[in-house]
């Protein structure tokens, strides 16, 4: 879907006798476009349920994608609608329900980190005039850009006050660095939803990968199965153990009958 969004200006001169009009109450949150394909559509969820799982214990934060981003009443005159594939807020009330992210309504917040994921058709838009409003008008400290059948094409920016955005240097795993969620972004390969690919995922500090809840589960069955069998193993352990204090003993109280002794009386 190709969109001309319309950056808003906050510095605009009121004058004093005039007074705002009311925020619009009649929001769309559906304009009917599908993503560009099922891949796209991994690839956001990918992010959004790795982050939830991350932070599974937390309630002070929102992401979604593929969300309308309702930011100004110059906005919805014009109707640029479409919203970024993945964005995250920081600080914020996660439990409540929302359609869409509507600024007036979240107290002026905006997104900390988005991510476009990109196509032929919307390469320009993502690295340009998206790029500019998430600058301006969002102040947005991190911004990526992923292309999923580009596995080479990771691109981000981190805003500085003074400068704008400045773009990011890859580590030596052609990671970039997320300030705003403490996580790089980098590439994985593998099958996710039945579709092999080089998907954009999470890592730690630490250099782990994020996991999705799928992940987790899978990876917490497999650490029960490795208990167990390590407790198999300290049991296994301790019989033989028990069974050479026990051929000890049997030999010792041979030793003892052979000189006439009994051991039972010792």
């Amino acid at each position: 879907m190709s969109v001309e969004l319309t950056a808003y200006n906050p510095e605009t001169v009121v004058e004093p006798d005039w007074e705002p009009p009311m925020p619009p109450t009649d929001l769309i949150f559906d304009d009917g476009e599908p993503l560009e394909t099922n891949r796209h559509r991994i690839a956001m969820n990918v992010l959004i349920r790795s982050l939830q799982q991350a932070w599974i214990s937390r309630n002070d934060f929102y992401t979604g994608g593929n969300m309308f981003i309702y930011y100004s009443s110059e906005q919805v005159r014009n109707k640029d609608f479409r919203g970024p594939d993945f964005f995250a807020v920081l600080d914020v009330d996660g439990t409540r329900e929302r359609q869409g992210w509507v600024v007036w309504q979240e107290g002026g917040r905006y997104p900390d980190v988005i991510v476009e994921f990109m196509s032929p058709s919307t390469a320009r838009i993502d690295k340009g005039v998206k790029k500019d409003i998430y600058q301006r008008v969002f102040r947005t400290p991190d911004y990526f850009v992923f292309d999923p059948f580009e596995p080479n094409s990771l691109q981000g920016w981190h805003l500085h006050s003074s400068h704008g955005y400045q773009s990011l240097g890859a580590n030596d795993r052609g990671w970039l660095w997320c300030e705003s969620l403490g996580f790089w972004l980098g590439t994985w390969s593998g099958t996710i939803d039945r579709e092999a690919a080089v998907w954009l995922r999470f890592y730690d500090t630490e250099g782990n990968l994020v996991l999705l809840p799928e992940e987790a589960e899978r990876q917490k069955a497999e650490q029960a199965v490795e208990l167990a069998e390590a407790e198999r193993q300290r049991a296994e352990i301790e019989r033989q153990r028990a069974e050479i204090e026990h051929q000890r003993a049997e030999r010792l109280a041979e030793r003892l009958r052979a000189i006439g002794l009994d051991p039972d009386n010792l």
